[in-house]
């Protein structure tokens, strides 16, 4: 199983629209709301790193009211 958390900076006010909406997405595992540089913190598993991608890309990227992501891979270390 691959994860990652996906970093979301929103439209002014679209937080929560965009959080329930990622919520009912496939690979989604937690959806919160944050402060700072960043409106959403997304954590998603996939079974692999194309599938992740591929979740990212087409669906996570494709929700309205989304202005930039930044995908940070989980590693063990």
């Amino acid at each position: 199983m691959v994860q990652a958390y996906i970093l979301i900076q929103t439209e002014v006010g679209k937080a929560r629209d965009v959080a329930t909406a990622i919520q009912e997405l496939a690979g989604v595992v937690r959806v919160d709301a944050v402060t700072g540089p960043y409106d959403v913190v997304v954590l998603t598993e996939a079974r692999s790193v194309d599938e992740l991608g591929k979740l990212i890309v087409s669906k996570v990227q494709m929700v309205p009211g989304i202005t930039r992501t930044l995908t940070c891979s989980v590693v063990h270390l």
